[in-house]
């Protein structure tokens, strides 16, 4: 994929340290810039209710786990969705953000409920708790998609996101919690795992590997997040 000259990029970052926000975005910034993005960066989401500077960008990056947003911030960040900005995040970044807002989950389409973890006799306290080995199913119809063409399923030890979501997302791909003696649920569930949402007339997209930087740098991860942000932009 190649992309066009001139487009301006906005990266969002920042809310729970511990998905590393800025060295996380820092490895896609690059690729933006190979790409003929202009990069602004920062560090929280009031930038969206500037209504002059959201019509000039053609890709939100989001990568701001939990926190918190303003009634204007929001209603910036989905006006300029409506009107063609595209927007793209994984993980916490984008399907664990601002959960004191409605509206934005809505926006989003899905939303993390859990990460179901190790055996509690194996915990330690760490974030290594809710490290499990999952696969990400590609559907049929991911195949011939431009984010996930010629990917196959692969398999990750990270966390495994559980989402809450609705049926006006694109689903790509899925991971399935299976079910294990310490778990309290008594069938498998299957959740998206890379989903797309069309929005007005911008677009969407969501990946929901991505917790920590050996992730990120995992070759169908990244893969995917160089290829979703390209599909997102206007």
């Amino acid at each position: 994929m190649t992309g066009e000259q001139g487009r301006r990029a906005l990266v969002m970052r920042g809310g729970w340290e511990g998905h590393a926000p800025v060295e996380a975005t820092e490895l896609f910034i690059p690729f933006l810039e190979k790409h003929g993005f202009e990069v602004h960066r920062a560090d929280s989401p009031a930038p969206y209710a500037d209504a002059a500077f959201m019509a000039e960008v053609d890709l939100i990056v989001q990568c701001y786990t939990m926190g918190t947003i303003e009634p204007a911030q929001l209603k910036g960040l989905e006006a300029a969705i409506r009107a063609g900005t595209g927007m793209a995040g994984w993980h916490g970044g984008i399907a664990d953000s601002f959960r004191n807002s409605s509206d934005y989950l809505h926006l989003i389409g899905g939303q993390f409920a859990c990460h179901p973890g190790k055996d509690p006799a194996e915990r330690d306290g760490s974030q290594a708790d809710n490290f499990v080995p999952y696969t990400v199913n590609l559907l049929p119809e991911a195949g011939g998609h431009p984010i996930t063409e010629g990917i196959a399923d692969f398999d990750l030890v990270t966390e495994q996101y559980w989402v809450l979501t609705d049926d006006y997302i694109d689903v790509l791909a899925t991971t399935t919690q299976k079910i294990r003696p310490w778990d309290p649920w008594h069938r498998e569930v299957t959740s998206p795992a890379i989903w797309t949402r069309r929005w007005g007339a911008g677009r969407i997209f969501v990946t929901t590997p991505g917790h920590s930087l050996d992730v990120l740098h995992h070759d169908s991860v990244r893969t995917i997040i160089e290829r979703g942000m390209l599909w997102a932009s206007r």
